[in-house]
């Protein structure tokens, strides 16, 4: 196994890693977005199939509240950063540029996870309370269905980014219901 031990070997993978061409870089982007996108259906499959399916012990916390700040939900946490951290750590030390860009993707979509799930919607950090963004409201609506059931069975939602249309237009139809209309005086003089 080919350890990082040297200075002059980090510099050697730095360099190098600058010297990577532009049609490389775009490549390496389309990787890293490419990833990004397809966790998207991962997460679907692995949250339906896995967390609600044989590793409800670990999940279950999450639907049925328990009191305490942390959750058994959040081991989850470890369980995704390790591909990350494999792929980065492995692609630093082989200076497999596509492992890089395969973790990054991993890590950016972690992160967003984290953003949107944990402090969008669940408010476990008090950052974002009185959105009235019609994607946010949308994805809240719709955690908020998923959440409805209480066992690992019968569940709808389970994806994260990407929302189905009848949410969108549930949230629509409440805005639309709940605007007021502006009323019009003549004459008023100021």
């Amino acid at each position: 196994c080919k350890f990082v031990t040297r200075s002059t070997d980090v510099f050697f993978i730095i360099k190098n890693f600058f010297e990577i061409d532009l049609m490389s870089w775009i490549i390496l982007i389309a990787i890293t977005l490419g990833t990004f996108v397809l966790m998207e259906g991962l997460t679907w499959c692995i949250h339906r199939y896995i967390m609600h399916g044989f590793l409800w012990v670990l999940h279950k916390d999450h639907h049925q509240k328990e009191p305490g700040i942390f959750e058994k939900n959040d081991a989850f946490f470890l369980i995704f950063a390790i591909p990350s951290w494999l792929f980065i750590m492995l692609g630093v030390m082989y200076q497999a540029w596509w492992s890089i860009a395969i973790g990054t993707g991993l890590t950016l979509y972690g992160i967003a996870y984290f953003l949107v799930h944990d402090v969008i919607i669940h408010q476990r950090l008090k950052w974002f309370t009185r959105s009235n963004n019609s994607y946010v409201r949308t994805i809240r609506w719709a955690h908020k269905m998923h959440h409805k059931h209480l066992d690992k069975d019968h569940g709808e939602s389970f994806g994260f980014l990407w929302v189905a249309k009848k949410y969108w237009d549930k949230v629509k139809a409440d805005k639309k219901r709940n605007a007021q209309p502006v009323e019009m005086t003549e004459g008023i003089s100021a």
